[in-house]
């Protein structure tokens, strides 16, 4: 099962300038070891991963990741990898990273692109459906 990002629903307060500072220093930390190709798990070799962003917990002991691989094809593969990894993935940031607590990471896929690709349908759709273009207006007029 593919554990999905809820992007309608925020959980509990904003997030403390603490918590963006943390989040963003990880996502960094994490997006160095992966292009550095540290991972040696044959289902992350030669995947390309976007980390899209990092969310801390409030008392910083835990991070979810939301990532989503080139294209997103092997989704679940990729995810699952990555759980495998995020002990080594732990260790590596908290070696480099300077942060009293290294928080436990987990993995979620962003259906922040999904949702992004419906709208940009939706708004062509809409602009298909409302007749002639501003083009094909300007073309017609200056026919007659």
């Amino acid at each position: 099962m593919i554990k999905r990002r809820n992007i309608g629903q925020r959980s509990g307060k904003e997030r403390s300038q603490r918590q963006l500072r943390v989040g963003e220093l990880l996502r960094r930390a994490l997006v160095d070891i992966l292009i550095r190709d540290e991972l040696r798990d044959p289902d992350l070799s030669g995947v390309s991963i976007t980390i899209s962003e990092v969310r801390v917990s409030s008392d910083l002991k835990n991070a979810t990741a939301f990532i989503m691989p080139l294209g997103g094809k092997e989704v679940e593969k990729t995810l699952s990898a990555l759980e495998r990894a995020a002990p080594f993935l732990r260790r590596q940031i908290g070696a480099s990273a300077t942060v009293r607590y290294m928080p436990a990471l987990s993995f979620l896929v962003d259906e922040a692109f999904d949702e992004g690709e419906k709208i940009e349908m939706l708004l062509r759709a809409t602009k298909n459906s409302k007749g002639p273009s501003i083009n094909e207006a300007d073309e017609n007029l200056s026919e007659n």
